[in-house]
């Protein structure tokens, strides 16, 4: 009997569509996750957080950019509603992921779609995004696998950068915080690869970009992000119609 047999099409797929294919395609983020992780962890220790206060903060509010901020207010002794505001404009753009994602999920269940945004992140929006221009859809399993694997990483680089908090007096001097943007710009190029849409994906590169620095000077750090991102997209979809 012959055994090599070529592998159907539908087994390719559903091995594409897993739950650990989605663990595998996180891995290239995950050294993005671990640096920041570790960085944010340190500052909640030097802002007076205890282990166990990082490692909610890292489970409940899940979310880089925003646990900085949250760690600073809280060592400056910022009322809590303050706090709480400040947190809901930084991470608003989640809205505008999800939203895009959103007609991917529409076939599954209200369930899945709460378990998919819960766990949404910039980075696995990045990686999804490039898994939809590729091949047209975003399997639950598969997101579900790339989720997770993020968010138990997140949490245990979180815990150590607490853990090692007391030890490191200036965490800024490892250079960390570029690991996240050069996490960024790999996963645009790749993204870029995949579309061979090049000219448009660039004009949307220098509008965000001209964006942010020009919104820089008099809008907040999250709604300039969001500002950028809806004249991006805006202008890409023009950009795309009139082509």
């Amino acid at each position: 009997m012959n055994t090599n047999r070529p592998v159907p099409e539908t087994e390719n797929r559903s091995d594409g569509d897993s739950f650990l294919q989605g663990v595998n395609d996180c891995v290239p983020t995950l050294l993005g996750y671990l640096s920041i992780g570790f960085a944010a962890g340190v500052v909640e220790k030097t802002a007076g957080m205890s282990v166990a206060e990082i490692g909610l903060i890292s489970l409940l509010l899940y979310a880089g950019s925003a646990q900085f901020i949250a760690a600073g207010m809280i060592a400056a002794g910022t009322p809590a509603v303050s706090v709480i505001v400040t947190l809901f404009f930084v991470n608003l753009r989640h809205l505008l992921l999800s939203a895009a994602l959103a007609p991917y999920f529409s076939k599954y269940t209200w369930w899945k779609n709460i378990a998919t945004g819960t766990l949404l992140t910039d980075e696995t929006f990045g990686v999804a995004s490039s898994r939809a221009a590729q091949n047209g859809e975003i399997p639950y399993k598969w997101m579900l696998g790339l989720n997770v694997t993020a968010y138990l990483n997140w949490f245990a680089a979180n815990m150590a950068g607490g853990l090692m908090g007391e030890r490191i007096a200036h965490p800024e001097k490892l250079g960390l915080e570029f690991a996240l943007p050069g996490m960024f710009i790999g996963l645009l190029i790749l993204q870029m690869a995949a579309r061979r849409k090049i000219r448009t994906d660039l004009a949307v590169v220098v509008t965000a970009t001209a964006v942010v620095v020009g919104g820089s000077r008099f809008l907040d750090s999250g709604l300039t992000v969001i500002a950028a991102i809806l004249v991006a997209a805006t202008a890409g979809m023009v950009i795309e119609k009139w082509k």
